[in-house]
């Protein structure tokens, strides 16, 4: 970062799946604990895709990490020495994140924040899009599509088709799951299904 703000601040680090939102939330806070700076690093409890106590990469990088089932519990685990809270997969946690990143950089606190600003429709995602537009740092990362443009948005597959529009926004996965694609590449199911929704695609 080329400067300091008075206070505190938010960074925002935002785009698909696989463009490398954890990495780069894991380097930003190496550098803060590096510089001795008190830091703490959260992560939504339904997330245990790779480990249930760390932000862990696609790519296999880990950083310790407490798990929350939600913000009031983000809220009562924060230590008040703690100069630096990062929280990863953002777009899991309810509105109630965007009043509280607020209140700790208004206290003088270093938010980062990770995570998928558009969800497998195209939609924005969660907290995300408040988030962007209060930050004060914002870097939209994209990943690689399959036909080799920049890819910035999370195609979700079903039994390897895309997924239909009215299915469950929040369905924890990954490459089995999600790939990325680029805005030509998107699709999204519309209108009559033509095979019903099983069970197993559920998820809360």
């Amino acid at each position: 970062m080329p400067f300091e703000f008075g206070g505190g601040w938010i960074e925002v680090v935002a785009g698909p799946m696989f463009s490398g939102k954890s990495e780069e939330l894991i380097r930003r806070v190496t550098r803060a604990m590096i510089a001795r700076q008190q830091v703490q690093v959260f992560k939504p409890a339904l997330d245990d895709r790779y480990d249930a106590v760390a932000v862990a990469s696609h790519a296999g990088r880990t950083l310790q990490a407490e798990a929350v089932a939600d913000v009031a519990a983000l809220r009562a685990r924060l230590d008040s020495g703690t100069r630096v809270v990062a929280v990863d997969e953002a777009q899991f946690f309810d509105a109630d994140l965007v009043p509280l990143a607020l209140e700790l950089a208004d206290r003088g606190r270093r938010v980062i924040v990770a995570g998928l600003d558009l969800d497998f429709r195209g939609a924005p995602f969660g907290p995300m899009p408040e988030l962007l537009a209060q930050a004060e740092v914002v870097e939209k990362l994209t990943a690689i599509c399959g036909c080799g443009k920049a890819a910035t948005r999370t195609q979700r597959l079903i039994a390897g088709k895309p997924a239909h529009e009215e299915d469950p926004v929040i369905l924890v996965g990954a490459a089995e799951s999600y790939e990325p694609r680029c805005r030509s590449c998107h699709v999204v199911l519309r209108g009559a299904r033509s095979t019903p929704l099983f069970a197993s695609v559920n998820a809360g």
